[in-house]
């Protein structure tokens, strides 16, 4: 009998319980609607500050930019098959740099020095030659913000030195900081890179900004600039090596066939050799024919390696090919009105509703 009672007691408190949160919130609901005037109000401001700014903000533009970039993983095509030849004749050409594969190549194209070389370069717009980097701070307005502080506006962005062949700026502390901040910006909101399909080697490349000329002139020059990087990285060792191979392939075959001239001249400059004087003549010219013979099979190495190392360039030279670039009119995005003025609308009603009920619940716990 007590279990029974005690349940029958909590199924009693449970029940009031369910039954006072149901006129409470019914009490609040009465009340927001009490104020409705206020709620009301406060929503149409929202929406006429969300109209405003629907108004007054400026488009998105989006360049886009598409390329293959070959998957070493998937093998070589072509080249491949050149490889497994050379492999059936016991030639090992290397099986190839994986530096770029994975998610480095993204890593490249948001690193600071492809970033900076990119917003240095030189571009035309309406017969005006300017800097990407100065078409950035003046569509962002830094020129303006930064006219009552002289050492911003005496402070210029033209690549004054050269750096690995490609022009730079020599250190400046206060200009790097400037720069740092301007990369970190533009990784952050302004570029994209990203595989259109995991399973794909097909690589995409997105500049956002609100300047649709700086859009397309930036992606097409670090798609550029990258690229350019990327290829010379990846045959760097494998053409170093064909250029010290045929070198010395060139260097040899100087030396053979200045042994073969020596040797004819030496026969010519004896026409009526006396029989007892065969020194004069045989020594020399087997001297300088074996010097010949020597340097002929040396070569002969030579250009098999040389051959070879051709082979390994042609097999690191990756296949990378632009499919699409950036065309205008760039697609457009703007910041709809219709769904400024919902958003401002819901936002301000939404913190009306917030206040309201805080201040009356406060009110309700100081004056008990």
């Amino acid at each position: 009998m007590t279990t029974e009672s005690q349940q029958h007691i909590n199924n009693e408190t449970n029940e009031i319980s369910l039954k006072d949160l149901i006129l409470r919130i019914r009490e609040w609901w009465r009340y927001l609607l009490s104020k409705w005037m206020i709620i009301l109000a406060f929503g149409l401001l929202g929406g006429a500050l969300g109209f405003f700014y629907a108004t007054t903000k400026k488009p998105i533009y989006t360049a886009t930019t598409t390329f293959v970039l070959e998957d070493e993983k998937l093998g070589g095509g072509g080249l491949g098959s050149l490889a497994g030849l050379a492999s059936m004749a016991g030639v090992d050409v290397g099986s190839g740099g994986g530096i770029f594969q994975g998610d480095n190549i993204f890593e490249l194209y948001k690193s600071r020095r492809m970033v900076v070389q990119t917003l240095l370069t030189e571009v035309i717009d309406n017969g005006r030659k300017e800097t990407l980097i100065d078409r950035y701070l003046y569509f962002n307005d830094f020129k303006n913000k930064w006219k009552d502080k002289v050492e911003l506006a005496e402070l210029s962005f033209k690549p004054d030195t050269l750096l690995n062949g490609n022009l730079s700026l020599k250190p400046n502390r206060l200009r790097d900081s400037i720069l740092n901040s301007i990369v970190s910006e533009i990784n952050k909101n302004c570029l994209t890179v990203e595989k259109s399909d995991k399973k794909l080697s097909i690589l995409k490349v997105d500049v956002k900004s609100k300047d649709e000329f700086f859009s397309k002139a930036f992606n097409e020059a670090i798609v550029g600039n990258v690229n350019e990087f990327y290829l010379q990285t990846k045959t760097k060792k494998s053409l170093q090596n064909v250029q010290i191979m045929q070198q010395k392939a060139d260097s040899v075959r100087a030396v053979m066939n200045g042994a073969i001239y020596e040797a004819v001249a030496i026969a010519d400059a004896t026409p009526n050799l006396n029989p007892t004087r065969q020194v004069q003549r045989v020594a020399p010219a087997q001297r300088a024919q074996f010097s010949a013979e020597t340097n002929k099979a040396i070569l002969s190495s030579l250009v098999q390696n040389l051959e070879m190392s051709k082979l390994a360039l042609m097999k690191d030279t990756p296949l990378l090919e632009i499919i699409d670039k950036p065309i205008y009119p760039l697609d457009k995005q703007n910041f709809g009105k219709i769904k400024g003025i919902g958003l401002g609308g819901f936002l301000f009603g939404f913190l009306a509703v917030f206040f309201l009920t805080t201040r009356r619940a406060l009110r309700s716990v100081f004056y008990l």
